[in-house]
């Protein structure tokens, strides 16, 4: 499929971008003593850093002080876009059965992004792209979209697989990045491809992180529009030192209009908007974040990840969060949709959305 192509208006985040592209070396020597040669970092070893360092302080200004600031996000004020969901195809299905009413109000009417996993799909992946950007546009709502086709992905646990080689990977970004079309979209790169990078040994290591640099090149090249925000896990997991060298060496710096926290887990948004102010100042300033807030209305169930019982629904969507510094909360994890623990990875559970509904 044929890409539109615009010559855009100059917008906030280009010139974002550009600033960065004439500071990224800087702060890439600085941050990982790596040399830039004809385009190429040559990766450091892996930090090792420890899974579980004490959260930072919170900022003066949380999610609950719905402050706003104006003027700081990178995203348009745009409703985000309704696709359906595994949660929806339920509904339909059970109109009778007594959670229907509250998963239906709680769940189902709140946008929720759209993830592009499964088997490896070169032959099918544009025009399911163009799908769901050519709907929302006609809607004119904002599309999160998720790639999530990485080479060795989630380190084979619970939702493995991904691209059979980072060549096929490379072609599979270039098909994705194809079917964005021109409008505003949202792209969350590769849940869990930095923070569980440490499974790598240094070669696949080396060969990941161009290769998520390579699908932001793709992405912002075929879409100037689009806004591409890197995965960087939550607050309890990597500390900012720790892992804000890896993103420069993927890519961040030149393509990326932010980060990404607590994607599938349940850290509480006060939190994650703490420890993605902390990244970004590690990366120089200059980007914006997402939070997803899809399951953490009730926190987190001490470390457990996989399908706590308990837990809430947290923040609704929204471009216009109120906090400084973060662009939106979205739900990135679909919820009702199981982490692996409760049934297959990535399956609807009306139990599961039941009590995330608060049933």
């Amino acid at each position: 499929m044929e890409n539109p192509r615009t010559t855009p208006t100059p917008t906030p985040l280009r010139r974002r971008r550009s600033e960065r592209r004439a500071r990224g070396g800087r702060v890439l020597t600085a941050l990982t003593g790596v040399t830039l040669l004809a385009g190429l970092a040559i990766a450091p070893a892996a930090t090792g850093a420890s899974p579980s360092p004490a959260p930072p302080a919170s900022p003066a200004s949380s999610a609950d002080s719905g402050t706003a600031d104006a003027g700081t996000t990178a995203l348009p004020s745009m409703e985000l876009y309704r696709a359906e969901a595994g949660v929806h195809a339920w509904l339909d299905a059970n109109p009778g059965d007594h959670r229907a009413p509250l998963i239906a109000e709680r769940i189902g009417s709140q946008p929720q992004a759209v993830w592009f996993a499964g088997a490896y799909n070169p032959g099918t992946i544009t025009q399911q792209v163009a799908e769901v950007t050519s709907a929302a546009a006609a809607a004119g709502q904002l599309p999160v979209v998720v790639p999530y086709m990485i080479p060795f992905r989630d380190c084979g646990n619970h939702s493995g697989g991904g691209a059979p080689s980072f060549a096929a990977y490379a072609e599979w970004s270039g098909l994705f990045a194809a079917g964005l079309g021109s409008e505003p979209v949202v792209v969350v790169l590769e849940p869990d491809a930095i923070p569980l990078i440490d499974c790598l040994d240094n070669q696949q290591r080396a060969e990941r992180l161009a290769a998520l640099a390579g699908l932001a090149e793709a992405v912002t090249d075929a879409n100037p529009e689009a806004r591409v925000y890197y995965d960087v896990g939550h607050s309890a997991w990597h500390t900012p030192a720790a892992i804000a060298p890896t993103l420069v060496e993927a890519g961040i710096l030149e393509h990326g209009a932010g980060i990404a926290t607590n994607i599938s887990n349940y850290r509480t948004t006060t939190d994650e908007t703490a420890y993605a102010s902390a990244v970004i100042a590690e990366l120089g300033g200059g980007l914006g974040a997402v939070v997803d807030t899809s399951r953490n209305g009730n926190g987190p169930l001490g470390s457990e990840w996989c399908d706590p019982p308990g837990r809430l629904v947290g923040n609704n969507p929204t471009v216009n969060p109120g906090v400084p510094g973060v662009d939106a909360f979205l739900w990135i994890k679909l919820p009702g949709e199981l982490d692996g623990c409760d049934g297959p990875a990535g399956s609807f559970s009306p139990a599961k959305a039941y009590e995330l509904a608060g049933g």
